[in-house]
């Protein structure tokens, strides 16, 4: 199982709202050669993680693909998406028009800087967790062996809601 969070929190370049640009982010995840779009969760709303002041709150969903692919491949296709949806990167945790964040690819742990599987913030986010459970509820984080109950449960307080 291939699971991609899905997010963002500025219009996009053709002034589309945020959700506009998931869904788009989604249809083009779909059309990826090799994988399948098994499910997708529904939207979260959620504040900025952590906090920033001024800052336009995120839509966020993840999808779950099926299918065998090279991490390193996808997580490049993934930010090949963003820059036709014209993310820019100017600081860590900026707003952005989308973000496309491999969270886990077939179990894979990958320790590398330029590719860190699991996702490493992924298991203290309840705008990932929360739709994860929508499309993997049985999915175990690949190093902890923690499951979704035992993760969202230590999840610290985060301003969420679904949409």
């Amino acid at each position: 199982m291939i699971l991609i969070g899905i997010g963002a929190n500025l219009p996009g370049p053709d002034g589309s709202l945020p959700r506009a640009t998931c869904e788009a982010a989604t249809a083009t995840l779909q059309a990826l050669p090799g994988l399948r779009l098994a499910c997708l969760s529904g939207w979260w709303e959620s504040a900025p993680v952590p906090p920033m002041a001024g800052a336009p709150w995120y839509v966020n969903g993840v999808a779950r693909l099926e299918g065998r692919v090279d991490p390193a491949v996808l997580l490049a296709t993934l930010h090949g998406i963003e820059a036709a949806h014209h993310r820019q990167r100017p600081y860590p945790n900026a707003p952005r028009t989308l973000d496309l964040d491999l969270l886990d690819c077939n179990g894979t742990v990958s320790d590398i800087p330029a590719l860190r599987l699991p996702h490493p913030r992924m298991a203290a986010r309840a705008f990932v967790l929360r739709p994860l459970a929508e499309v993997a509820p049985e999915w175990r984080h690949p190093i902890t062996g923690a499951g979704l109950p035992e993760l969202l449960a230590a999840l610290p307080p985060q301003e969420i809601r679904r949409l």
